[in-house]
């Protein structure tokens, strides 16, 4: 059995270890992350070649601009924040220009460290909410995560399937990290080098060996993020080792064990992705062994409120500010919009929301989208004889009429994903195919798989 696992974040700090880096680090420590502290660029380079981590911090003396091109050039994808005492503006600018994700000045401001690992999103450490699809599915997870075997989590984007996979691998106890590879927007050889790894010489800019994220996980948890945009000859290659409990082709040659758990996500219909000769069956068969399907936020009702109370306390003790109550014509404003963008979309609103209001409450006027124009409900909301599919319409006709217009309007609502609209109707996959197959037969127009 494996010990209980804290999750923590892996942080590489690059600097001369004096006393504001020296802070820093503590501070890090605090906010939820373990630290390893170099003093040159090159130091940095060989710890990430063994173990790529979750984030580094780099003095912008040290010439951050060379150091983010070599990372790009051996491949090794981490996230890079900028940092430096009273730094000059151009070493700063000339880091976010080179691909830093942002700058934070030392001596170092706790909230700012706090922020740079909370958009980690290693903070939360389970799904929130009380919705019943949602506890069934926190319910299986729980019971399933003990076991050696892969999981898929599906549902749209933004539901919450990260926070489920690290949930996962907390209760399972597993003693080592839990390891995130994009799978999605990463160029092919990229993606092989960051499970697989490579040897020195493998391409021109490999100056040295690279341990893959599958065999430097340990005991851990690899969580391969939309596993759907996987290459065709990776694709191969992550079958072979489920199948053998192998990793073959490693650096220096030879062959190493699978002991890492493999947890992925998908946002996309993975069988008609099969249908389509885009993913593997065999991958699918594999990896849909254990599948945890996760409902849109729009169909958690009271959920919405819940978690937006929960992420106006966590988010203003994220940025310094005291908690706030979210007002009653706030709350009933979130729970009238639609929710493209899901939880994710909810904790962005409520972000700008405890940062735009004034006064001790949070008014409806302060909940605004990423363009800066209010929320306003979906259309037709709240409104008494407005909905698609009124009662009242249903007289006289046939249940198979009442039951297609069902299916139909949930897939439209959900924006022509079947997975997530068969878990709102109750069905299986299966059945939600067989109904759509029937209705196409019929000359039914339906909305396209997302």
């Amino acid at each position: 059995m494996f010990a209980r696992s804290s999750n923590l974040i892996r942080l590489t700090l690059v600097g001369t270890p004096q006393g504001e880096f020296r802070l820093a680090a503590e501070m890090a420590r605090e906010a939820g992350a373990q630290v390893v502290m170099t003093d040159s660029l090159q130091a940095a380079l060989e710890a990430l070649r063994r173990h790529a981590g979750d984030l580094v911090m780099v003095d912008v003396t040290l010439d951050a601009p060379d150091f983010l091109r070599r990372l790009r050039a051996e491949r090794i994808g981490v996230p890079v924040l900028a940092c430096g005492i009273h730094a000059p503006a151009e070493r700063a600018v000339a880091a976010i220009r080179a691909g830093a994700l942002d700058y934070i000045p030392l001596p170092p401001d706790r909230e700012l460290i706090a922020a740079a690992i909370l958009n980690l999103g290693h903070r939360v450490s389970s799904p929130v909410g009380e919705d019943p699809v949602l506890k069934h599915a926190m319910s299986y997870a729980q019971a399933v995560a003990p076991s050696d075997a892969p999981v898929l989590i599906a549902g749209e984007a933004g539901t919450g399937k990260e926070v489920m996979a690290r949930m996962i691998h907390e209760v399972s106890g597993r003693c080592e990290r839990f390891v995130v590879v994009e799978c999605a927007g990463v160029a092919a050889e990229v993606i092989e080098s960051e499970l697989f790894g490579h040897d020195a010489g493998a391409f021109v800019t490999a100056v040295a060996p690279r341990v893959g994220r599958l065999e430097e996980a340990g005991e851990g948890t690899v969580f391969l993020r939309e596993i759907g945009a996987l290459p065709a000859v990776t694709q191969a290659r992550l079958v072979g080792i489920l199948q053998d409990g192998i990793i073959r082709g490693r650096p220096g040659g030879g062959t190493a064990p699978l002991r890492a758990r493999i947890i992925a996500s998908s946002s996309r219909d993975l069988s008609a992705q099969v249908a389509a000769g885009t993913f593997r069956a065999d991958l699918l068969a594999r990896l849909g062994l254990l599948r945890i399907e996760l409902p849109p936020l729009r169909a958690r009702g009271d959920d919405i409120a819940m978690l937006a109370v929960h992420f106006a306390e966590c988010l203003a003790g994220a940025n310094g500010l005291e908690p706030r109550p979210l007002s009653a014509e706030a709350l009933e404003r979130l729970k009238c919009h639609d929710w493209p963008g899901n939880v994710r979309e909810l904790e962005d609103v409520i972000h700008r929301a405890i940062l735009l209001a004034r006064g001790p409450v949070i008014e409806s006027d302060a909940l605004v989208l990423s363009d800066g124009l209010q929320i306003r409900p979906a259309e037709g909301a709240g409104e008494t004889g407005s909905a698609e599919l009124e009662i009242g319409s249903l007289v006289g006709r046939s249940v198979a009429d009442v039951e297609r217009e069902l299916i139909l309007q949930t897939l439209k609502r959900c924006g022509g994903n079947r997975t997530t609209a068969s878990t709102i109707l109750g069905i299986s996959v299966r059945t939600m195919r067989n109904k759509l197959k029937s209705f196409i037969e019929a000359g039914i127009t339906i909305a396209p798989a997302a």
